[in-house]
């Protein structure tokens, strides 16, 4: 593995040596910050949880010093809140079984940094090294520039991998906005009915946004129970809770397909929907 950055760690919570944790990865997320994993790809936490066969792991890029504080993590610095979030990241992780957590404590400005490879070459190596069959990231329709500076990097690490390593699906999931606009043949349905006390658990370690200012424990749970009622207006709802996805995985089995035209594509689904309705 080549971490480059000060603090960044493999961490894994049963003890089981980096590789060998990270060869039984068979669902992994990579996020931008601390909770967005938990946030957008519950789905694999719950599908992994308690199954033999089956490993979440889990990489978060960001080092978390930019994060919103307010309560009595107002006063923190930036490299106070740095450590905060990785403890709870790791709190997670250890809730979740995590088979293995990859902390990379990149800066955000870095993430987004187009000609910034290190990241991109760290990406590579962890799934090299896992092998997994789904990896889930964040959608190319998020508004949060330092999340789409971590799903760029993710499908061009993919796409530097042999063909027959690369994970059988890619996920683009939603965080920083949701995805129920998108047309229903572009949207994939994630069930998170599965485990309540789990996602509530694995939301609500995160003290230092939760009682900082930022509700993700309520307003996730929230997103899904909507996602479920209004996924159909003409049935019964088919679960409790969803989460919805965009599929990427074009973009990673053609290394010439255009990213910026095959996200056009989906909105231009959604505005030709919108007007034939019009109509």
């Amino acid at each position: 593995m080549r971490l480059t950055k000060k603090d960044s760690e493999i961490y894994v919570f049963d003890g089981v040596a980096p590789k060998q944790a990270l060869e039984r990865v068979t669902h992994f997320a990579i996020a931008a910050h601390q909770d967005d994993v938990e946030i957008m790809a519950y789905h694999g936490i719950a599908e992994c949880f308690g199954q033999k066969g089956k490993g979440f792991g889990a990489v978060v890029v960001a080092d978390g010093g930019g994060s919103p504080r307010d309560g009595v993590y107002k006063e923190y610095t930036d490299t106070e809140m740095i450590q905060v979030r990785k403890a709870e990241q790791k709190k997670a992780a250890h809730i979740g079984e995590y088979s293995a957590l990859a902390l990379l404590m990149y800066p955000s400005k870095e993430i987004k940094d187009r000609a910034e490879d290190k990241l991109t070459e760290e990406i590579f190596d962890l799934l090299m090294t896992a092998k997994p069959k789904v990896v889930y990231t964040h959608n190319l329709a998020d508004k949060h520039d330092t999340h789409i500076g971590v799903v760029l990097k993710t499908i061009k690490a993919i796409r530097k991998m042999p063909k027959a390593s690369r994970p059988k699906q890619l996920l683009g999931c939603e965080v920083w906005r949701g995805l129920d606009w998108l047309d229903d043949k572009d949207k994939i349905l994630l069930d998170t009915s599965a485990k309540p006390n789990l996602a509530s658990a694995l939301i609500g370690v995160f003290d230092s946004q939760v009682s900082g200012g930022k509700r993700y424990d309520l307003a996730t749970s929230a997103r899904w129970l909507a996602n479920a009622t209004y996924a159909a207006s003409h049935s019964i709802d088919a679960y409790t809770h969803t989460a919805y996805a965009m599929d990427l995985t074009p973009l990673i089995k053609d290394d010439h397909m255009d990213i910026s035209a095959f996200i056009e594509a989906h909105l231009m689904n959604f505005v030709n929907d919108v007007k034939s309705r019009l109509k």
